[in-house]
């Protein structure tokens, strides 16, 4: 038999020798680095918005509510298309779905690049955000659904790369693209990749209906996997993590450009060192927290997060570019890398039969937070004339205080995540050490 993390072992318990996992097959191959072409299209969708602000507010003459809404708009409009979805999509062929969701945001995107004037680019990223968010989470259940648990992991990985990709390779472009044909460039450029990808999918894709075929009734009441005890402290603790960074992101490019007067061609270096070190750091972190408490090892990178989020927003104007960099080149990775843990002990939280609709319900509440912190921010932040045609940022010192603030309190709201109780049946097959674990992590 095989326990939930994969191990295999005889009825008497005691382990069997570890076997060789198979290879990807070519098939398998082509069918993840589709999915990955998938994700990689829109991630760059939507980080791309956040070093293109200045050029947007120029080109559009927005105010800093207004890019704040346009921020704002992909995520609210994710994280209710998300809970609606949820409802739903279980009903229907998993290639259909992915087909029809991947084709709503490559017209949402279209919109984007052709949008006259603000009110329309607003309606078009709402439109990618709403079919974007309910299609990634659609791509990692077809993973599940097509590799078995024995080599999900690792489909999950090559599919997973391509965040990482998207923040070295993706932004970087995008922006050169912005700067030779203008902030429609790389919305057009998306739209058009979108399309092979799709055609592709159409290919590559197998029918996926055998969740349709065995479908067994369960009883998972909603109300019970929105207000569980144990489920309301990981909402918290998504809501105080999504805090933490995104009151802060969105307006990274403007205080850039604005307050330290970089030039917008220099931004791409700040998303390709963090995209790079992010890479490499990610990894690693997952090995910690296996191998040690993951309840410590998320604490640990939950404070130090703070010292980079209080040196980024009271840079002052005069500073050397190799200190920028290194700020925000600790910022993304430490905020990266703590979801690592974080995630973990948020999956564990839910029993195994409403994790389905817990982790739903998580990622809606993360898109949320991630659309209306920028509005948080936006309204504590102002401008000011500074001696030229921009517009210097002021307030950004308070908001780093309200993000740090945000992950001190992420710490200690992880302390009160708790292990969901499992069935005693499920409980039985695990390894005696497994059982023997508290409930605290």
């Amino acid at each position: 038999m095989l326990t939930e993390g994969g191990t295999a072992r005889p009825a008497d318990g005691a382990p069997r020798a570890a076997r060789k996992i198979p290879r990807l097959s070519r098939s398998e191959w082509v069918l993840l680095l589709v999915l990955a072409a998938m994700q990689f299209t829109h991630i760059v969708d939507f980080v791309i918005v956040m070093p293109l602000g200045p050029k947007l507010r120029d080109a559009l003459d927005i105010s800093l509510d207004e890019f704040g809404w346009f921020v704002s708009a992909y995520g609210i409009s994710a994280s209710i298309s998300g809970l609606l979805a949820a409802l739903v999509l279980h009903r229907f062929d998993r290639k259909k779905s992915l087909l029809i969701l991947y084709a709503g945001f490559t017209v949402g995107t279209f919109v984007c690049a052709v949008a006259p004037n603000y009110a329309v680019l607003l309606v078009g990223r709402a439109v990618a955000g709403g079919f974007a968010g309910v299609m990634g989470a659609n791509v990692l259940t077809i993973i599940s659904d097509v590799f078995p648990e024995s080599r999900r992991a690792t489909a999950m990985g090559v599919v997973m790369s391509s965040f990482s990709v998207a923040n070295i390779i993706g932004i970087y472009a995008g922006l050169e693209i912005a700067e030779h044909i203008g902030w429609r460039g790389p919305f057009a450029v998306l739209a058009v990749l979108c399309l092979p990808a799709l055609a592709l999918a159409w290919r590559v894709l197998p029918p996926l209906r055998r969740h349709l075929e065995q479908r067994r009734s369960q009883n998972v009441s909603m109300l019970q996997v929105l207000f569980h005890p144990t489920h309301l402290r990981a909402y918290a603790l998504t809501t105080a993590l999504m805090m933490g960074s995104w009151t802060i992101i969105p307006f990274l490019a403007i205080f850039l450009v604005n307050n330290l007067h970089w030039a917008e061609t220099d931004l791409r270096w700040v998303w390709l060192c963090g995209g790079v070190a992010t890479l490499l750091t990610m990894t690693p972190t997952g090995w910690l927290s296996d191998s040690r408490d993951k309840l410590f090892v998320f604490r640990v990178i939950g404070v130090l997060c703070v010292v980079p989020v209080l040196l980024i927003t009271n840079l002052p104007a005069v500073s050397p570019m190799w200190l920028v960099l290194l700020a925000t080149t600790l910022f993304m990775v430490s905020t990266s890398i703590r979801w690592v843990p974080a995630i973990a002990m948020i999956t564990a939280s839910a029993a195994p039969h409403q994790r389905g609709s817990f982790m739903s319900v998580n990622a809606s509440v993360q898109q949320m937070v991630m659309g209306l912190a920028p509005l948080v921010a936006g309204f504590i932040l102002g401008e000011k004339p500074d001696g030229d045609t921009r517009r210097a940022l002021e307030g950004f010192p308070l908001v780093g205080l309200l993000a740090a603030a945000s992950m001190l309190l992420s710490v200690a709201l992880a302390g009160r995540l708790r292990r969901a109780a499992e069935p005693m049946k499920e409980r039985a097959q695990q390894p005696q050490e497994a059982v023997a674990e508290p409930a605290v992590f």
